[in-house]
């Protein structure tokens, strides 16, 4: 009796699904056979029914029916779909292939890198090569070397990072390594290896603890720059910065030196531009003086070349300045925390 119900219903389910033409008619069989109110969970309650040595042969029959209506359904509705799909493609006015697609959304540099490399850029145009160095530093090169005394204030904790000794480094000071507060170490680093006549430009991450507000923040980007040539004067330090501040800001940017003090220059030098927002009239970015302060320079000092094991003839200039501050006094932006915020609407903008 269960083999010829199992016939009929074989017989049946191949006509029916022979008759389907779309998805929804092909769910409603699959439901009618191989549901949990469908004709297989009807035959597989008369299996207890009959006599033990025929339940195997029976149970064995029923499982081969369920794979093979399975199988029939799922090749009859990828049929369906594949139809559906030609006969969309096959209406009129379905898409457009002329029209242009969504491109995916690109990034781009940081606008920090990109004042990086357009300051760098410069600077290689003059003959410089661009380096860098650890972010790590030892006192030595962060302070002792650029002639920075033992008693001068950026020593204290509240003016640079230092970095805790681990409970491994048994062999060290506590003090024995820092953050760098400024890009200038390598000035020593790089003479330590290197003989003259050289130029080159350092550009990298430096720490100071200030407090962040809008033109403050404990980490920041600064380009160190060195020439070490016979004979090298200020007048080619006022030179080469010239050609930046002109090269960086436009052809008609002015330009004055006003005398500063640095340990490891003398003499030294800060270099203003003229205000690229009111061209030297007065406003608030300039405080109604007409000149922007960009960097400051000046002629390395005997004790940094020593430092260094050069001899006491040589000669070079130096020059520093921040990236942010640049970037903040081309791109009229007034908050340097925008720069690491991460707002796309910012970043979007350059």
């Amino acid at each position: 009796m269960i083999d010829e119900k199992c016939a009929i219903l074989r017989e049946r389910f191949d006509r029916e699904l022979a008759l389907i033409q779309d998805l929804q008619a092909l769910e409603q069989l699959r439901i009618n056979f191989l549901g949990r109110k469908g004709a297989l969970q009807e035959l597989m309650r008369m299996i207890p029914s009959v006599a033990p040595e025929e339940r195997p042969r029976l149970g064995q029959q029923a499982n081969e029916l369920k794979n093979s209506w399975t199988q029939a359904l799922e090749s009859k509705q990828v049929e369906l779909m594949s139809q559906g799909v030609v006969a969309a493609l096959g209406q009129k006015r379905v898409f457009d292939v002329t029209l242009p697609g969504h491109p995916p959304a690109l990034g781009h540099q940081h606008l920090i890198t990109q004042v990086v490399d357009e300051i760098v850029g410069i600077f290689e145009r003059m003959g410089f090569a661009a380096v860098e160095g650890p972010e790590i530093e030892e006192p030595f090169y962060n302070f002792d070397a650029l002639n920075i005394p033992a008693d001068h204030p950026s020593r204290e904790s509240f003016d640079t990072f230092f970095v805790k000794k681990s409970a491994s480094d048994t062999g060290t000071e506590p003090d024995a390594y820092l953050l760098r507060s400024h890009t200038s170490p390598m000035q020593v680093r790089y003479m330590q290896k290197h003989k003259p006549p050289f130029r080159i430009v350092v550009p990298g991450r430096v720490y100071r603890p200030d407090a962040v507000d809008a033109s403050h923040c404990f980490q920041f980007h600064q380009i160190e720059g060195l020439v070490v040539e016979p004979d090298v004067t200020f007048a080619d330090l006022k030179g080469l910065l010239a050609f930046f501040a002109r090269g960086f800001f436009g052809s008609s940017t002015r330009i004055r030196f006003r005398p500063h003090f640095f340990p490891f220059t003398e003499p030294s030098a800060e270099m203003d531009v003229g205000c690229i927002f009111c061209r030297g009239l007065g406003c608030r970015v300039c405080g109604q003086k007409g000149w922007l302060e960009v960097l400051g320079s000046g002629v390395v000092h005997p004790h940094v070349f020593k430092a260094a094991g050069y001899s006491g003839k040589t000669r070079g200039i130096a020059f520093g300045l921040g990236i942010e501050r640049i970037a903040m006094l081309k791109h009229g932006i007034d908050d340097i925390r925008c720069f690491f915020e991460n707002d796309l609407r910012f970043l979007h903008q350059f």
